[in-house]
């Protein structure tokens, strides 16, 4: 599954951009490229895969522009071919939606948030293998032919073999699972027509004195009617407020992860004077934490709502963001002091990612119409795209104002707060609140 962001790139990409003689703001434009083309491809390669059914020929199709992107990144001729070469990887970041909605199809929404938070600690495992690769690739100096490998460029071409590997094992070893949807089972829509319009409509169509149309007339009508119909539908669906509050939660969580990313590599340049080797030592480490963290929640998924583990996660989040600060945006003190403030706020941070991650997918996914998920997802993945583009770009210029930076993120964190809170009761499967409907 493609990563949101190639972790074996991340801590080198700034000294090699540096090295191309790029301005310190083509950082934050780099991973903001990825994320923006992401934001594009998801909901047409979630459509894509509504329509036919399947996720294999997607899985193929994206992965072309996964290995393009990284040859790109690996021959580093400028900044702008660097930049473009971010790009063009990120499109194929959008089948995750395809994959997402797969997952949905495919489980029941007892099981779903376990599921998912495997899946996503799977998908994590790259955060913790990438960096440790830095390892080794750090070492390479040679030449292929015209084009130079070293400790910059080697990480594009190490992940264009490693995505044409997963491109032989998709063709060899993948086949999908028939779909378990079905209109008259349980998986069915969560919203369904609205009855009040059919009964409007068939009260209008008794009522008029026009001549009978023609079989072909008639059925245009319907047609007109019913992706009228369609289209009502799937605007109220997503403006519903438990799928703004989530929706909320995704964009918000990713854009304060991504602005902290984008300014850890600046602040421990600075304070602490690290480089490749002590940047992949720390993205290992955090690797390590986030899988653990899926699979803790993975256990609590079930024993507690998607809702309670959502609510921990703002809480950890929280606290993450008080302590960086209080701690981390005027930093004083000795190196060791430094050094500790520094790790327990991105370990807070790190902490809450998995608790928040798995809870709004999951909840997402039960909120939402079910036929439509690829979609859905694709959405949902677009807001987060969004979120880690304006991230980076906020952060990237203010590394030297984290008051203001800091500032923003603690707003967004409590806004998100105060919108879970009053919407709580809503943030469960609309089915499990129809028995109590019912008997009101």
């Amino acid at each position: 599954m493609s990563q949101k962001r190639d972790s074996v790139i991340l801590p080198t990409i700034w000294d090699y951009l540096r090295t191309l003689h790029a301005e310190p703001y083509f950082l934050g434009l780099g991973l903001s490229a990825f994320s923006f083309s992401g934001l594009l491809s998801g909901p047409l390669f979630g459509q894509w895969s509504d329509r036919t059914g399947h996720t294999k020929a997607i899985i193929l199709f994206a992965n072309v522009f996964e290995i393009t992107g990284n040859f790109m990144y690996f021959l580093g001729v400028s900044k702008w071919l660097l930049l473009a070469s971010r790009f063009v990887a990120g499109i194929g970041t959008g089948v995750g939606a395809s994959i997402f909605g797969y997952l949905t199809r495919t489980t029941s929404s007892a099981e779903r948030a376990s599921v998912f938070a495997a899946v996503m600690a799977c998908r994590q495992v790259g955060l913790l293998i990438g960096p440790a690769c830095n390892l080794f690739l750090r070492f390479c100096n040679f030449k292929l032919g015209p084009f130079e490998v070293n400790r910059f460029t080697a990480p594009g071409l190490f992940m264009c073999i490693l995505w044409g590997l997963l491109q032989l094992l998709v063709v060899f070893l993948y086949n999908d699972l028939p779909s378990s949807y079905s209109a008259d089972s349980e998986t069915a829509p969560l919203v369904q027509p609205n009855c009040a319009e059919t009964a409007e409509y068939g009260s209008i169509n008794d009522t008029e004195e026009a001549t009978v149309p023609s079989p072909s007339q008639k059925r245009e009508e319907d047609s007109a009617i019913e992706s009228s119909s369609e289209n009502l539908n799937t605007l109220k669906e997503y403006l519903r407020e438990e799928v703004v509050v989530v929706l909320a939660a995704q964009f918000i969580t990713f854009f304060n992860q991504t602005a902290l990313e984008t300014m850890v590599t600046p602040i421990t340049q600075r304070y602490f004077n690290f480089g490749e080797l002590e940047n992949s030592l720390m993205y290992f480490l955090c690797g390590v934490e986030v899988i653990a963290g899926f699979f803790f929640v993975r256990c609590l998924s079930s024993k507690i709502s998607d809702s309670v583990i959502l609510v921990l996660g703002l809480v950890i989040l929280n606290a993450s963001c008080i302590w960086c600060l209080v701690f981390l945006a005027n930093p004083k003190g000795s190196f060791m002091l430094l050094l500790m403030e520094f790790i327990t706020g991105v370990f807070l941070q790190v902490l809450g990612l998995p608790f928040v991650a798995v809870s709004q997918v999951s909840l997402f996914s039960k909120i939402t119409a079910e036929k439509t998920q690829g979609f859905s997802h694709g959405l949902r993945r677009s807001i987060g795209g969004l979120a880690t583009i304006l991230g980076p770009l906020w952060a990237g210029g203010l590394t030297a104002n984290l008051y203001i930076m800091l500032g923003v993120m603690m707003g967004l964190l409590t806004l998100l707060t105060v919108m879970v809170s009053l919407s709580y009761s809503k943030l469960v499967e609309p089915c499990s609140r129809h028995p109590c409907e019912d008997r009101n």
